[in-house]
Formats: structure tokens, sequence, C-alpha cells
């Protein structure tokens, strides 16, 4: 799944307003969660009106994969361990998610700049 990647609500964003950064991904193969999803539209709303991002919603809501419960406890873990750099509950799951359906996971946020599995955008 060399063309696949985990993208976090940052990637969704600079996605949805074509940030030249993020055009080569544009193509790639994109896995989500309704995580990512809630925390896309509560932050694209903000901006812009229902209208205006509803197709997006949609096409992101078609890419959404179901969470394995297990990953709740590893995330947790992940977020404790991780405490210094004040990651949200969102991305820990979703970093942790990434990982196990074995894919990287594509933010521009800099707290996982160097952390393994993780294609850092800026």
């Amino acid at each position: 799944m060399e063309d696949t990647y985990f993208y976090d609500t940052y990637a969704l964003i600079e996605l949805f307003q074509l940030s030249p950064s993020y055009m080569v991904y544009s193509k790639c193969k994109i896995i989500t969660t309704y995580f990512q999803l809630y925390e896309l539209y509560y932050n694209l709303r903000k901006m812009y009106s229902d209208e205006e991002i509803n197709e997006y919603f949609e096409t992101i809501k078609a890419v959404c994969i179901s969470l394995d419960p297990s990953w709740i406890k590893e995330a947790t873990e992940f977020r404790l361990k991780n405490k210094s750099l004040s990651l949200s509950y969102t991305d820990c799951l979703g970093y942790v998610a990434a990982k196990r359906v074995g894919i990287h996971f594509l933010t521009g946020d800099k707290e996982f700049r160097n952390m393994p599995n993780v294609e850092f955008v800026k």
C-alpha cells in the first residue's frame, strides 16, 4: 500500500485548501477515521459554509475505516507516553490506526515531525 496514507485532520484540511505541498498526495489513496472527519468538519465550518464543504465531507466519509477497540488503549498509552507534546486524542488515535493498518500517518503537525511511521509535510 505504498500510495496509501492515513490522512490526519491537518492533511485533510491542506488537501481541501489545495495546498501545493499536499497536491503530490492528491492522487494517493486516503484512509482516515470518523474522528478525523468530525475534527475536519468542525475546523472547515469555522471558515466555510456547509454548502462549500459538503461534497468534500461526503468524499472523506467514504474513506473512513472502523476502529479496533484495542487501538483506543494503545492510543491512550501513546498519548500518556508523549504527554509533554500535548497531542490530541484524535491525533493519537489516528497515529495508532495508521500503524496498525500498515500505512504512514500523513500530517503537518510539528509534534509528529520526527516520529516513526510519519510522513511529515509542511
